[in-house]
């Protein structure tokens, strides 16, 4: 499926990059087949989902 040299066989790999980018529709298709959505969700080619990787509120920044 991916046609550059570096392994790319997991999502948090940084070989991995986009080939198809759909930010009006929040998501992007990557090199190694899977879909990562903007809410950091995924869907990998196994069919697998990971769940979006979400900052507490307490922890986000406040804009003084």
């Amino acid at each position: 499926m991916c046609s550059h040299q570096s392994s790319c066989a997991s999502s948090d790999n940084t070989a991995v990059h986009i080939v198809a980018a759909h930010p009006e529709q929040g998501w992007n298709l990557l090199c190694n087949g899977a879909i990562v959505f903007d809410d950091t969700g995924e869907l990998l080619p196994d069919g697998r989902i990971v769940a979006p990787h979400r900052v507490p509120t307490g922890e986000l920044a406040v804009a003084a």
